[in-house]
């Protein structure tokens, strides 16, 4: 029998359920087909930024943290980082 087209259930699961309540009670979903409002515009500018602000870090964070590192305190951190890849854990 096929599904009324204007009804939808209530998940089953109670976290599912209390999201959906949630997400019904906030506008986050619609009430009739229960899909996601989103507005586009408003991601890609979000996302766009936070990709240029962490490009620029990662592209100067470590060779600035070289640049400061003395050669010994350079070599002390690589013989640790070897150590804890060739540790055995038991």
């Amino acid at each position: 029998m096929p599904k009324r087209s204007g009804s939808t259930k209530m998940p089953t699961d109670l976290n599912q359920r209390a999201a959906r309540i949630v997400a019904l009670a906030t506008e986050e979903v619609s009430a009739t087909n229960g899909v996601a409002v989103v507005e586009p515009e408003a991601v890609d500018a979000t996302h766009e930024a936070a990709v240029a602000l962490g490009r620029l870090g990662g592209l100067k964070g470590g060779a600035a943290r070289a640049s400061k590192l003395s050669k010994e305190r350079r070599e002390e951190i690589a013989k640790a980082g070897a150590a804890a890849r060739w540790r055995t854990e038991s």
